[in-house]
């Protein structure tokens, strides 16, 4: 029987990672730096999340082991092409109406993500509490960058680094604590050669 490629996981898997820890840099940046070229930054941020979208579309698909960090994929992967491709082409405008989107988007994601830890612990993942946490936060960080949105350009900056920063966490520590890649993994439906089945039904 042939076994499943472990490609589109392992894929998945190291893309989240590294984007997840570009996130966090990012989170960083902005933070430390407030008053940094809006512009700039939004680009960056823009070409970030049409990446990050692409790799969560890899991850929906690679139909890894336990099926969990990347179940809501298909729609956020989505979402984040989407929004990439707004930023992009309003690179300026970032931090005012890209923002509310972007802090649904965060919100969102941390709900999906409470979600996913109460079906870890369902699967006996021991750290799904702190996926909770981490997600809580996160969605709490998001409700404040969307309800935010309208104060000066400095705070909202800084409040944008923490919403990167918290969701780089999240998804950082979510795909390394559920996806698990197993080499000798089956496919879901197991093929049978046509001339088997025939001599069966003889």
């Amino acid at each position: 029987m042939k076994l499943r490629s472990i490609t589109p996981m392992l894929i998945a898997k190291i893309g989240y990672i590294v984007m997840s820890v570009l996130f966090c840099a990012a989170g960083v940046i902005f933070i430390a730096l407030p008053e940094f070229s809006s512009e700039i930054m939004g680009i960056c941020v823009g070409i970030a999340l049409i990446i990050f979208g692409a790799v969560k579309l890899v991850g929906y698909f690679s139909k890894d082991l336990f099926r969990l960090a990347f179940q809501y994929d298909l729609e956020f992967g989505i979402l984040m092409i989407v929004l990439g491709a707004a930023v992009l082409i309003n690179p300026e405008k970032l931090m005012s109406v890209i923002c509310v989107a972007i802090g649904i988007s965060i919100l969102l994601d941390g709900l999906f993500k409470i979600h996913i830890s109460m079906d870890s612990k369902k699967f006996g993942v021991k750290s799904w509490w702190v996926i909770l946490v981490m997600a809580i936060i996160t969605g709490v960080v998001g409700i404040a960058l969307i309800l935010n949105s309208v104060t000066g350009a400095k705070l909202i900056t800084v409040l944008f680094g923490i919403s990167l920063l918290s969701e780089g966490i999240l998804n950082l520590y979510t795909v390394i604590s559920t996806v698990l890649i197993v080499k000798n993994q089956l496919p879901d439906v197991i093929e049978v050669d046509s001339y088997e089945i025939s001599e069966k039904e003889e």
